[in-house]
């Protein structure tokens, strides 16, 4: 299996060295990753939106050791709620945040990331978008989850991911679903021991659809994320059967991946959001998004190969 040596690879300094310096990387990040900064990205939320697409933005970097990356990680994505604002997508455009961004692996990491965390919240919700917190790996999800449920407290959209191929998120789904939360629902990328995670493809498959069917039958507002074309059939089903109009849930998919797929769902009336992230500290995304698919990590070998 690939994506766990893979894994391993996004947390190793040489690697992340050497990959850096090949000559042809630039190019095939470009792939999943449109922009390094906000001036990069502006154009591509514009040009995303005219195309009847919607978006959740994800400023990338986890690598958080002092308060003061913290605290310049919040103000990354205040500047860019700041150049949403003229745009007036409302939640056609909201953000994602990992809360590691935010100080959370720090001492007294959980409050600093809510102190830092809180603002964005505030500003995203006065240009009239949200923000979800997005997962990371298992250690991390009591905290999310608190800091989830507190800012749910102001700000009732604020949504947050979870994870099928972990045995914990069928009950954390049905906690979720009937507080009437937003969630969106992906596979899962990180390495996670057999002992709190499925290990088999089928088996984190079949609890994927049990738990979006938990999803659908609840309160909440449900995001399918997937590129898995199985998957979104079953989506659709799943929000047939429990009487779900089109914009009662969504589908989101990665920037750069299955982009005739995007349009597709997005002409049929669906609400098809674009997962895109851009950033200096791209390294680790990379990696993830190499390990999830292993046509991303033969994309990337191939480039290499042909124009390294």
């Amino acid at each position: 299996m690939l994506g766990p040596v893979i894994l391993a690879a996004s947390r190793s300094d040489r690697m992340r060295r050497l990959i850096s310096a090949a000559p042809v990387t630039k190019q095939v990040v470009d792939r999943f990753i449109p922009g390094e900064d906000v001036d990069d990205i502006v154009p591509v939320v514009r040009d995303l939106a005219d195309n009847g697409l919607e978006l959740t933005m994800d400023v990338v970097g986890e690598d958080i050791t002092n308060p003061a990356q913290a605290a310049a990680a919040r103000d990354a994505y205040l500047e860019l709620v700041d150049r949403l604002k003229p745009l007036e997508l409302g939640t056609r455009a909201e953000m994602s945040v990992k809360l590691s961004m935010f100080g959370q692996a720090l001492e007294d990491g959980h409050e600093l990331a809510l102190k830092n965390v809180r603002p964005v919240v505030e500003a995203a919700a006065e240009i009239g978008t949200t923000v979800t917190l997005d997962a990371e790996d298992h250690t991390t999800l009591d905290s999310m989850f608190a800091i989830h449920e507190e800012l749910r407290k102001d700000f009732p959209q604020t949504g947050c991911v979870i994870q099928a191929y972990l045995f914990r998120t069928e009950a954390d789904a049905r906690r979720l679903a009937a507080g009437g939360s937003r969630v969106r629902l992906v596979k899962g990328a990180y390495k996670e021991p057999a002992s709190v995670a499925y290990q088999d493809k089928h088996e984190i498959d079949r609890a994927y659809i049990r738990i979006l069917r938990t999803l659908m039958e609840g309160e909440g507002y449900p995001m399918i994320g997937s590129h898995d074309p199985r998957l979104i059939a079953i989506g659709q089903e799943l929000a047939h059967q429990a009487g779900r109009k089109l914009d009662e849930y969504e589908f989101q998919m990665l920037y750069g991946i299955r982009t005739d797929e995007h349009l597709r769902l997005a002409a049929e009336g669906h609400r098809m959001r674009v997962y895109t992230a851009y950033g200096t500290d791209w390294y680790g995304y990379f990696m993830r998004r190499l390990a999830e698919k292993p046509a991303n990590l033969r994309f990337f070998a191939r480039s290499m190969l042909t124009k390294g």
